[in-house]
């Protein structure tokens, strides 16, 4: 019963991200009509458009580091249901937009609240969770996202763009009421010297015959250590070395081929002679995400981060390489079946590993002390890879074509495998002071 409580109340501030997922997922779908000018009294241009969907990465990024700061000084739990408010204002401005920089405004604050989540609701999620339930809980932000994207793709392909802008902003409504509640993690209470209802929330989310002093020892101890000022926390060796994997890990989970895919997965299949509408496309890679992601999540604890992360790699190198190779010739030898199963096979491996994983191991890297701040960096970074491969993915296939594009991101994918194998630790079944103990190198 207590993991079950440890799972409700993840999942519940995990809903952040599904709300991200439908934010994120809301251009592809929606981009026919309104550039038709069936959605609205204005047609935005194409250009006037795509900044639409920029808008968004840009605004999560410019957000992370003040949730970092944020979470830190009133809480995790208050600054996600707080975020909902916004939320739904960003929904209210794209539903009723007059002129296309209502657009704007309103995809800029959905990042905005996206990227707060992306930091509060993995170190929430970690901070709640009993060690051999951290894996699994550290994936429910991804697959929230994956939930997300689908219903995006689902709804965006059967809704009109009034309906489907309604149904995202109920979505801001759903998580207020989710995130009422659940508890606030226990080790911000203790940092705020708050040990009884930092007791009293550890009971309520383990079982009943559960032992919690052990786990109320180590919380009081880590602030009973001399604190380090701001200047010494980030130069330690630990945070270091933590902010050079996670950010790391955030360059090969945007850099090995995502936004490519998804920017070509219809024409994909239409080549390919499938007869699937473009709509169906993308529900379908939506569909294998989800599904993809689901038994990851059921077996991070078995196999380890290492484990997912190097499969990933592996998987998106061979499928970006082959599908190399289809632009560069293939395309002609009627072979589109091969370019299909490309892309599937790329988003199992993407949804098994550097999906999720990056989240999770940037909420586990880092010293309570500097958790919140390091994760905003990281995050931050994160979201501005987003936007770079965004905007640079339709250049360089300008400049240097599909084919050498593709086998860009299949030698990125490769390398990610190398950086895994010699520069990351495996965090499975070790408590956060153990890890730390890791990255000293001990």
């Amino acid at each position: 019963m207590g993991i079950l409580k440890q799972y409700l109340a993840g999942l519940s501030a995990s809903f952040g991200g599904f709300c991200l997922g439908t934010s994120e997922g809301w251009s592809g779908p929606v981009q026919h009509s309104i550039l038709a000018g069936n959605a609205y009294k204005f047609t935005p241009t194409l250009n006037e458009f795509a900044w639409t969907a920029s808008l968004f990465d840009l605004g999560a990024a410019s957000m992370c580091m003040p949730s970092g700061v944020l979470i830190a000084a009133f809480g995790r739990k208050l600054v996600m249901l707080l975020l909902a408010v916004p939320f739904f204002l960003g929904w209210a401005c794209i539903l009723f937009a007059q002129h296309v920089c209502m657009l704007f405004i309103g995809r800029f604050v959905l990042g905005a609240c996206s990227g707060a989540y992306s930091v509060a609701a993995p170190i929430y999620t970690t901070e709640i969770a009993e060690v051999k339930s951290r894996g699994i809980m550290g994936f429910f932000f991804q697959l929230m996202i994956v939930n997300g994207t689908l219903f995006s793709f689902i709804a965006g392909s059967y809704c009109s763009v009034e309906t489907f802008n309604i149904l995202c902003s109920i979505m801001s409504i759903v998580i207020f009421v989710l995130l009422i509640w659940v508890p606030e993690s226990p080790v911000y209470l203790v940092q705020k010297r708050r040990p009884d209802k930092a007791q009293s929330v550890l009971r309520r989310l383990r079982a009943a015959d559960a032992d919690i002093s052990a786990d109320m020892a180590i919380l009081i101890a880590d602030t009973q250590k001399k604190k380090a000022t701001c200047g010494q926390a980030f130069s330690r060796k630990t945070t270091i070395r933590g902010i050079f994997i996670s950010v790391t890990l955030m360059v090969f989970q945007e850099f090995t081929g995502i936004c490519a895919i998804t920017f070509y997965v219809a024409s994909i299949f239409e080549e390919a002679g499938t007869g699937i509408p473009t709509g169906v496309c993308t529900i379908i890679i939506g569909a294998v995400s989800v599904i993809s992601t689901i038994p990851a999540t059921m077996y991070i604890d078995r196999l380890g981060r290492k484990m997912l992360l190097i499969f990933s790699g592996v998987l998106m190198g061979i499928t970006t390489l082959v599908l190399g190779f289809y632009y560069m010739g293939m395309k002609d030898l009627n072979v589109g079946w091969v370019a299909v199963t490309s892309v599937c096979v790329y988003e199992i491996g993407y949804s098994v590993g550097y999906g999720p994983v990056p989240w999770l191991v940037m909420a586990e890297l880092f010293a309570e002390d500097v958790k919140p701040i390091c994760g905003a960096i990281v995050a931050t970074c994160t979201w501005l890879f987003a936007f770079a491969v965004t905007k640079l993915f339709p250049v360089c296939v300008l400049e240097f074509g599909s084919a050498i594009t593709f086998w860009g991101f299949a030698v990125i994918s490769f390398s990610s495998c190398i950086f895994v194998i010699f520069c990351v630790p495996e965090t499975k079944g070790k408590s956060l002071d153990e890890i730390q103990q890791l990255l000293k190198g001990k």
